[in-house]
């Protein structure tokens, strides 16, 4: 699981950052990508990665400003041109189905796969299967803008083969039977409780990613112990005045709400135009003052969320 940011700035594209678009990988996880927003130029952005159009799985959009969702008809229509075939699903507030269907209609644009609409409003489970589970919290800006709270499943413990060998467990049949936590009974008469020999549960991951927002306590609810939370620092605090007149958040801000939820680590995104080298130095170095483990993301950057493994010991 990694996070690609496609697009750190806010409001209009700069030389040094591009509009909103985050790429949550999940290429081990299920062989597909899923997408936070899509900024004008996503695709663009995407020429310089290694990132797949065709395996673009979701597509979540936090909110209808247009620095979030004007790269949408370019990459949908890129995505059928570079053999995309299989279906996509588009999540976002009420009103994303007809600018995207509107777009592609009065641009005689054909697309081959289907795409379905899921639009929310607050408080929703808007995705569950066997892996992941989606939800969906309004937050505090100047149009509906939301958050998303995304939670991998606990991945069950790892058989501790080196162990069996060393019990005398042969390679085979019994090694699947002894993962499933069931009893088998070798040759000589021992007998071999699979409980044994699989290690704890592992707890799954956690991200958080934010829309535009004020600070709210939905904001807090949704990064509550998660591995990461992604966060707008559209302003330092100096300009809090600024931020607030704006419905944005400042870098302090977004230390504070990560500290409340306990998240492990805050990657600050939707950077003013305005603030150069020097002064998104400082805007990381002043958030960590309040939480340290906070890092402003550039277009590009890549962050791995690695599954914790601890406690995956032999019982």
């Amino acid at each position: 699981m990694d996070l690609l940011f496609l697009g750190t700035g806010s409001g209009v594209p700069a030389k040094h950052r591009n509009v909103s678009s985050i790429a949550l990988k999940l290429l081990e996880e299920r062989n597909s990508i899923w997408m936070f927003d899509c900024g004008e130029a996503t695709q663009h952005q995407i020429l310089h990665t290694t990132l797949k159009p065709r395996k673009i799985e979701k597509i979540f959009i936090t909110h209808m400003h247009g620095d979030h969702i004007f790269g949408l008809p370019g990459l949908l229509s890129s995505r059928a041109f570079q053999g995309g075939e299989t279906p996509l699903t588009i999540y976002g507030p009420v009103g994303i189905k007809q600018y995207v269907l509107s777009s592609l209609r009065f641009s005689a644009t054909h697309i081959k796969y289907p795409i379905k609409f899921v639009e929310f409003s607050d408080n929703e489970c808007i995705f569950q299967d066997t892996q992941f589970k989606v939800t969906v919290r309004k937050l505090k800006h100047g149009i509906p803008s939301y958050g998303f709270r995304i939670e991998e499943s606990d991945h069950e413990g790892t058989l501790q083969a080196d162990a069996l060998k060393a019990a005398g467990v042969p390679f085979g049949p019994m090694f699947g039977k002894l993962k499933n936590g069931e009893k088998v009974i070798l040759e000589d008469g021992t007998v071999i409780d699979g409980k044994d020999f699989v290690g704890p549960s592992q707890k799954g991951r956690v991200v958080t990613i934010l829309g535009d927002t004020v600070r709210t306590n939905a904001s807090i609810e949704l990064a509550e112990n998660a591995d990461v939370l992604v966060h707008e620092s559209t302003f330092t605090h100096k300009d809090v005045k600024l931020a607030t007149s704006y419905n944005h958040s400042t870098n302090v801000q977004a230390a504070e709400t990560a500290k409340q939820a306990n998240a492990k680590k805050l990657l600050l995104t939707h950077i003013s135009a305005r603030y150069l080298s020097n002064d998104v130095y400082e805007l990381q170095k002043e958030a960590q003052t309040i939480f340290p483990e906070t890092y402003v993301m550039q277009d590009l950057k890549e962050i791995s969320i690695p599954l914790e493994r601890k406690g995956d010991e032999l019982k």
